[in-house]
């Protein structure tokens, strides 16, 4: 992955246009925006609008890239991933020749900074979207694979999470062909790394644990006692403790089955909240608050299933 990274930027830099050589659609670039296991990616100016321009020297894994995000541009009236804008081949004047294709740029910030300032309300509707996501590409045949905190970003317009690398996405049944070890249940010891809605529901589950553990942690000599405990140490996890350690047992066949019992486990909670603030008027305040970041949520919740 370095030398890749190496080799693109020997010839890519901040400020300068490239062209396509078969659509000669040309593309300024701005900034890098980070490196994969295939190749790197650009913010750039496509036309006037940003865009993302992802560059490797790897033709058919770029290849198989791009027909996954094909794939994926319209699930049962959803649009998962970033949209396609172009593919093409770059020619460097010393005659070397890159692959590249152009995607949506997703503006948005990440899920821990966005949970950190809104507040923990939203975790139960950020698993709940997911889940949606998760259900509609697993039954489309296909696993995302490398499910990780980095590769979501929240946007506001409207609030939502959305994928920006699908490169990890494996069709179900075959072997996973890009993963990140602490999210990895193979890496764990708890499965395999054979793509099947259950590999990306740990993922998940790992996702929304590495919220709370910015720098990680080791699995120890017993990855699920060590698992439970970090998941029963983060208050705001609690409520949804359950869950995540079903799926991270593999407990969950279907994100169907995850996602209905995480509908519930809010459900309880707005409950309890409304019980609390009628038995102790002192907490008023706190109780109509909770209630209303919970409705406001859910309420966003609720309207982005509607938008494709």
């Amino acid at each position: 992955m370095n030398k890749t990274s190496k080799t693109h930027d020997s010839f890519l830099t901040p400020g300068m246009t490239i062209t396509g050589k078969w659509h000669q659609k040309s593309y300024f670039i701005k900034r890098k925006l980070g490196n994969g296991a295939i190749g790197s990616v650009y913010l750039c100016d496509a036309n006037g609008k940003k865009a993302a321009l992802k560059i490797s020297d790897k033709s058919s894994s770029m290849t198989m890239e791009v027909n996954v995000l094909k794939s994926l541009a319209k699930v049962q009236g959803k649009r998962l991933g970033p949209y396609l804008l172009d593919v093409d081949d770059w020619v460097t004047p010393q005659g070397t020749k890159f692959s590249f294709y152009v995607m949506e740029y997703i503006q948005g910030r990440s899920l821990a900074e966005y949970i950190k300032q809104h507040g923990n309300e939203w975790i139960g509707v950020f698993m709940l979207q997911l889940l949606d996501d998760l259900e509609q590409l697993h039954q489309s045949g296909w696993v995302f694979g490398d499910l990780k905190e980095e590769n979501l970003l929240v946007s506001t317009t409207p609030i939502r999470l959305r994928w920006i690398d699908v490169g990890g996405t494996t069709q179900i049944g075959r072997a996973i062909k890009e993963y990140t070890e602490f999210y990895d249940r193979g890496y764990w010891g708890l499965g395999s790394r054979k793509a099947e809605p259950s590999y990306d529901l740990f993922a998940l589950a790992m996702v929304f644990l590495s919220i709370y553990y910015p720098k990680r942690f080791l699995k120890g000599t017993n990855s699920k006692a060590t698992l439970y405990k970090r998941i029963q140490d983060v208050k705001a996890l609690k409520p949804y403790s359950t869950c995540l350690y079903k799926a991270i047992l593999g407990k969950y066949q279907t994100s169907t089955e995850m996602k209905t019992e995480i509908a519930n486990v809010i459900y309880h909670v707005q409950n309890q909240t409304r019980v609390g603030h009628n038995r102790n008027s002192d907490n008023v305040p706190f109780a109509m608050e909770s209630i209303g970041f919970l409705f406001i949520a859910l309420g966003y919740y609720l309207s982005s299933l509607l938008i494709p």
